[in-house]
């Protein structure tokens, strides 16, 4: 009995030392740190992105990229044909203000150059007609909006214009002026002409003005009020007031604006739109991250909020808006809309606003279509010191609103 007294007591304190060690090392444990704002941004661009970009660099996007059309496509063959140009053109629009940023911690800037490598590559492969990935620009009316994404991603990054090989440059020049032979759709389209346009005003090259001017002229009797604009004759509830029409106007005006006096009142009047339709755009993200799903082009994600992302980037947000407080409504957004396991197949993007659903694509979505939710990737070109992504979290409007906060009152403005 005593032996077995004196075992009894030995076993329990074996356990309760290993009690004590596991009690302790647990006390010493810390919580894995959440990741911040800008590194969840960051892994989901680079999730989205490197698939089109590497590939490129590679020549090898038309062997890896999917051909896939909507149910209800006009054209598959054509479709297909004008979605490298058309992925190319959306991709680097959304990651051109990152590619022209500097600085910034040791990996986001190695990822930076990796990125900045691989988009000269691509875009040289893409001008390149002995290159598998040769892209032509001369196949239809959808290269005229194809290549504007293009010009609008040397206008928002100039560093990437700049890089470029004198032989790229003058390649890139004439397939840009190539899509001048199409005419524009009545609608949205005409600002796609424009920002070709203002993108060889910018950098020095012959202009057309008058292609400006009849899309600026246009649009201005199109807006219809509380800072939204009809996309052509008829009004519809959906998103082209992000997708195109806002960011458009604000960067195409800004770059004619510094060549001449002649819109003064009109970008005066434009940008308190923008203002107010942040404003809209902020609204509409809900405490979780959804939106209302309404109107066409729905599968192209986070691009609804394309021009709330411009705003934040270009540092021309509204005071309604603190920049912390959007920059948590996109974040939400972002990890909404890429949040479904059918997000992405085989790395690529699927028609779908939340993972797969092929049927709510419309005829002219391609492959390519998708990736201008890149757009929504805007506010990755200012600095991790800036107050939008150093400040500290903040609530949304409809986070305090559907919390019971008390909240200022909302109205319509006059901004005819």
């Amino acid at each position: 009995m005593k032996k077995i007294g004196q075992l009894l007591l030995a076993f329990a304190v074996v356990v309760l030392t290993l009690s004590s060690s596991y009690a302790q090392k647990k006390r010493a444990a810390k919580p894995a740190p959440v990741p911040s704002d800008r590194s969840v941004w960051l892994r989901e661009m680079d999730k989205m992105v490197k698939p089109v970009l590497y590939n490129l660099a590679q020549d090898s996007l038309r062997i890896a990229m999917p051909k896939i059309t909507s149910n209800r496509v006009d054209n598959k063959a054509h479709r297909i044909e004008v979605q490298y140009v058309e992925v190319l053109g959306r991709v680097l629009s959304g990651v051109a203000p990152w590619l022209q940023l500097e600085g910034g911690s040791a990996e986001e800037v190695a990822l930076r150059n990796q990125y900045r490598q691989w988009a000269l590559q691509g875009i040289s492969n893409a001008l390149d007609s002995s290159a598998k990935d040769f892209m032509r620009f001369d196949l239809g009316g959808q290269q005229l909006v194809d290549a504007s994404f293009i010009a609008y991603a040397f206008v928002r990054a100039p560093w990437l214009w700049e890089h470029l090989s004198a032989t790229d440059k003058n390649r890139m020049i004439t397939a840009l002026k190539s899509t001048r032979r199409f005419k524009p759709v009545f609608s949205n389209w005409l600002l796609f002409s424009a920002m070709t346009e203002a993108f060889f005003c910018k950098y020095g090259y012959e202009w057309d003005p008058m292609r400006v001017d009849y899309a600026l002229m246009q649009m201005e009797q199109w807006y219809v009020g509380d800072g939204m604009y009809s996309d052509g004759v008829s009004y519809a509830f959906d998103y082209y007031n992000s997708y195109v029409i806002h960011p458009f106007l604000a960067t195409i005006t800004e770059v004619i604006g510094q060549k001449t006096n002649g819109y003064k009142d009109m970008i005066a009047k434009i940008k308190k739109r923008n203002e107010r339709y942040a404003v809209i755009q902020e609204r509409l993200i809900n405490t979780d991250g959804t939106y209302p799903a309404t109107g066409r082009s729905l599968v192209y994600r986070g691009a609804a909020f394309q021009h709330l992302a411009d705003m934040a980037w270009r540092k021309a947000l509204p005071k309604e808006l603190s920049p912390a407080q959007v920059r948590c409504a996109l974040t939400a957004v972002i990890k909404k809309t890429l949040e479904s396991p059918t997000t992405y197949d085989k790395g690529w993007l699927t028609l779908g606003l939340y993972g797969s659903q092929p049927d709510m694509a419309d005829f002219y979505n391609n492959q390519g279509s998708l990736y201008i939710c890149t757009n929504i990737f805007l506010p990755l070109g200012l600095p991790e010191t800036d107050p939008f992504w150093a400040d500290a979290p903040a609530k949304w409007s409809a986070q305090r609103i559907w919390s019971g906060e008390d909240f200022p009152h909302d109205h319509s403005v006059n901004l005819k």
